[in-house]
């Protein structure tokens, strides 16, 4: 049995629409864009969550990647996630593919059974899973495995994802391999360390006199601060880090691993969920609106006269360009920046020979925003490279810090009375790759910029660039990782050009503004990881179909906030996140809230009026509109949209799959 999760009830008029929203979905699948693609990248149904229940304990499970989610003692979650992680020499994750699956429930418990393949490259492990939930609340999540054949792993084996905002700053009751018990914290600035190891159990109090037991069979397990690569959960894995990896996994290996999720104790539980969803101010002060930019594609054509022009309606306040200066190629790259007029955020990236380097790139001139100093072989940039380029890198502020991770940071951090400003590039897929993991680790990247500002001294901060996938593969060392025959690159996402895709820029723009950032960079200029597409269109229409010469929707997330540049930012609070966020902006008295619908389904949004005053407009960036958005971007953003009358101090929005609402005062 599979039950989908059902959207909010639909009013009358919604209903009316929903003919007028089949023809139209119709009219664009025309245009040869299905409307799967439009919201999230690929014309492929979204798997149906399962949702189970083992008592007074609620669970998702997704079928797709034999992922556990969200496990619940009513509305406090006691885990993020659970889920078997097969990770391949280089750390890329093996993706896994779910079948045979049976499920037996009745109203308080339940056994779900299936098989996986995990197939990649040399890699062919698969495995039979359970996961069962009794009646007292115990769920257990096991599986058993054997490697079809012999193949290099880094890691093999269960993922276990502890909330942070149950868990930060409180006590963990810790058991050791051999049975020692110990009392820790779990960290709340981000731990640049495994906070715990050699687990065999860990315990937290998820409601008061309840605790949940997480219990580890199979493996030695320890934890790390997954918000240094902005997963917002701390994750416990195996097998620990100090033994050497890879390691060679023989044909014909067993491998076993059991979880076992426990409550000790019990109070009245309530789990009331509220079909719409509630912003309002935050209790935090506004803060200036950081720099927005985005990055030169240095794989793509010369930018178009309209396609500068229509960089400059986005009012972009610089134009990053990445400057390799060991070799000879950079001084392209510098002209090609130069001659677009924006002001330049150069990366700078050194050898040994450094000084003959910095030199050359000395005798050059542009407008700069501002210099970012790396090393080609460090991972955060040691202060003698700082201060070197000091001496030649004139007229803007010096930063410096990683290219890589925020982790790399956080571990070696940089000499702050050398720099002006800090820097760290963010990406949210690290580790996995589905919609609800892109949305859950928003709000990671607001711990990272509050982490940095607690050992950074006060200097500012400079998230760049924000990125939906890895650019490199660190573990690579500087080689370009091959492409899969009949895949897209490891860098390019299809959600680059979907709704989702603007959804997702809006939360991230939220949790780095309202955190204090002076500057971010967003993506590329143009192609298929950029904010808009080249004028002959995708190198590959059937795995990232998008509109020849079209701009992505993120392009007009971008403008939106930007021509609110030297405003400010107004923190506001959300109050499911995961549904639903608002970005507040404001510049004398203008004001402008964007709120995103982060989810598949249909949201209602209730905007305290406070945020806005009497009487706001709203253009909606949705399925409707999205032809419209991408294929005449002037136009689109020449449009008002229509009043929305409040009622009561409120105003009630109504958000289709991951659309944007702009509202303007």
């Amino acid at each position: 049995m599979t039950v989908a999760l059902l959207p909010p009830k639909l009013t009358r008029r919604e209903l009316l629409a929903l003919p007028v929203l089949f023809w139209a979905t119709q009219r664009q699948a025309g245009e040869g864009i299905h409307r799967n693609v439009i919201l999230y990248g690929r014309e492929a149904d979204l798997p149906s969550p399962i949702p189970l229940r083992a008592g007074p304990v609620t669970a998702i499970f997704d079928p797709e990647l034999a992922f556990l989610r969200y496990i619940r003692y009513g509305n406090a979650e006691i885990l993020r996630g659970l889920y078997c992680a097969v990770r391949n020499k280089v750390w890329g994750t093996v993706t896994p593919k779910t079948s045979n699956l049976v499920l037996q429930s009745s109203e308080r418990s339940f056994r779900l059974t299936f098989d996986v393949d995990n197939i990649e490259g040399d890699i062919n492990f698969g495995w039979h899973g359970t996961v069962s939930g009794e009646a007292d609340g115990t769920i257990r999540y096991g599986f058993s495995g054997q490697a079809r054949r012999t193949f290099l792993k880094n890691r093999l084996g269960f993922a276990v994802l502890h909330p942070i905002a149950e868990c930060a700053g409180r006590k963990a009751f810790i058991e050791k391999s051999g049975g020692q018990k110990e009392e820790g914290i779990f960290p709340e600035a981000i731990s640049p360390h495994q906070p715990f190891f050699d687990l065999r159990a860990i315990s937290h109090e998820v409601a008061p006199g309840v605790m949940a037991e997480v219990r580890f069979e199979g493996d030695v397990f320890e934890m790390e601060d997954h918000r240094n690569w902005t997963d917002c959960n701390y994750k416990t894995y195996c097998t620990p880090l100090a033994l050497p990896y890879p390691v060679q996994l023989a044909e014909g290996t067993q491998v076993q691993q059991t979880v076992t999720i426990r409550l000790k104790g019990s109070r009245p539980i309530r789990a009331a969920k509220q079909l719409e969803v509630r912003i309002a101010p935050a209790e935090t002060s506004a803060v200036k609106l950081p720099e927005i930019g985005t990055a030169l594609a240095a794989d793509q054509p010369s930018l178009t006269s309209e396609q500068l022009t229509r960089l400059r309606m986005a009012e972009l306040r610089h134009l990053r360009v990445d400057l390799e200066l060991y070799r000879d190629s950079w001084e392209s790259a510098w002209e090609r920046a130069a001659a677009t007029g924006f002001p330049l955020e150069a990366a700078v990236f050194l050898s040994d020979d450094a000084e003959k380097e910095l030199e050359r790139l000395a005798a050059k001139r542009a407008k700069i925003a501002r210099w970012l100093v790396f090393h080609k072989d460090e991972k955060s940039t040691a202060e003698k490279w700082i201060v070197l380029a000091r001496r030649y890198l004139r007229g803007a502020p010096v930063g410096a810090g990683t290219n890589i991770f925020f982790t790399e940071l956080n571990r070696e951090r940089p000499p702050v009375n050398a720099i002006d400003f800090a820097c760290y590039p963010i990406t949210p897929q690290a580790h996995a790759f589905d919609n609800l993991t892109l949305i859950e680790n928003l709000e990671g990247q607001a711990h990272t910029v509050r982490s940095g500002h607690r050992f950074l001294g006060g200097k500012p901060i400079a998230v760049t660039p924000v990125t939906l996938k890895v650019r490199f593969n660190p573990a690579l060392k500087g080689a370009p990782e091959p492409t899969v025959a009949g895949r897209l690159p490891s860098r390019i996402d299809p959600r680059q050009m979907s709704l989702l895709g603007a959804a997702w820029t809006v939360g991230s723009l939220k949790y780095l503004a309202e955190n204090d950032v002076v500057s971010t960079t967003f993506y590329e200029t143009h192609g298929w990881a950029g904010l808009m597409e080249c004028e002959e269109g995708s190198p590959a229409p059937a795995l990232f179909p998008s509109i020849p010469g079209g701009v992505f929707p993120s392009y007009h997330v971008l403008a939106d906030v930007n021509e609110f540049a030297g405003g400010a930012v107004a923190p506001c609070s959300s109050t499911d996140p995961l549904r639903a966020c608002a970005l507040a902006v404001r510049r004398g008295a203008r004001r402008r809230v964007l709120i995103a619908n982060l989810t598949a389904e249909l949201q209602q949004v209730v905007l305290d009026a406070a945020l806005l005053g009497a009487r706001p407009r709203v253009r909606h960036l949705d399925e409707h509109s999205f032809l419209e958005a991408v294929k005449n971007p002037a136009e689109f953003r020449r449009g008002l949209g229509s009043v929305v009358e409040p009622s009561g101090g409120r105003l009630r929005v109504s958000l289709r799959p991951y659309s944007v609402a702009r509202l303007d005062a």
